[in-house]
């Protein structure tokens, strides 16, 4: 699939993998809007890029129609949706606090099927389109602590499944990556310290994968991979 002239929207762009997806896919000549909660943060990051961006809460249902809304009110049509807005909660089990929990699966499970319920809308109307929804390998197997964060994220996972089932006779890819490490703020905000490394993997590597699989024909597509630092150590 040609890049050039496509319309993307990129949820959680302002920073971490979010910004180097919607880099990647402005550098391929597409017409990229990156959205986010905090506008500071949103504005800089747009400008930095040279994209637009709606602010907005993908957890928020009002919010999630109203950015796809003014998304194809902008530029006619959505032809890409990029579900990366997410964040991270570890804890054991038995000292995990229920509210945020909850507040963590608003955003990483409700949030994504939000906005791809409202992109699937618009991309059968248009009878094409693709949806990339940013998962981890915490969400091919489970680990300590990762009770809130890793079912989140199988979740995503059970989601994606079913919207490929029902979407690919309308000419729509679902396509689920995962993510392995990747240098971010993500770690600090998740609450531990994140050890930076040459070896480690960056956001532009797993910017580089997404913008290979878009790039295949549209007869075809990959329906999930997982991206993993060669040696780490």
């Amino acid at each position: 699939m040609e890049l050039k002239g496509q319309t993307a929207l990129v949820t959680g762009g302002s920073e971490g993998i979010g910004y180097g997806i919607a880099e990647a896919l402005k550098n391929e000549g597409c017409e990229v809007v990156i959205t986010g909660r905090r506008l500071p943060p949103l504005e800089k990051a747009a400008s930095a890029l040279g994209v637009g961006f709606i602010q907005g809460d993908v957890g928020i249902e009002a919010d999630a129609e109203r950015t796809v809304a003014e998304f194809v009110e902008r530029h006619g049509r959505l032809d890409i949706l990029v579900n990366n807005a997410g964040w991270g909660y570890f804890a054991p089990l038995t000292e995990m606090n229920f509210e945020t929990f909850q507040e963590l699966y608003r955003t990483n499970v409700y949030g994504a099927f939000l906005m791809g319920r409202a992109a699937a809308r618009q991309m059968v109307e248009q009878d094409s389109g693709n949806i990339v929804n940013i998962s981890s390998t915490s969400g091919t197997k489970g680990h300590k602590g990762g009770t809130a964060y890793s079912s989140s994220k199988f979740a995503l996972k059970g989601m994606s499944e079913c919207w490929r089932e029902e979407l690919r006779r309308h000419n729509i890819r679902v396509m689920l990556v995962n993510p392995s490490e990747v240098q971010t703020p993500f770690g600090s905000k998740a609450g531990y310290q994140q050890e930076l490394s040459p070896k480690k993997l960056r956001a532009q590597e797993i910017a580089d994968a997404i913008v290979g699989m878009l790039k295949m024909d549209s007869r075809g597509f990959i329906p999930e991979f997982s991206v993993f630092a060669t040696n780490p150590f």
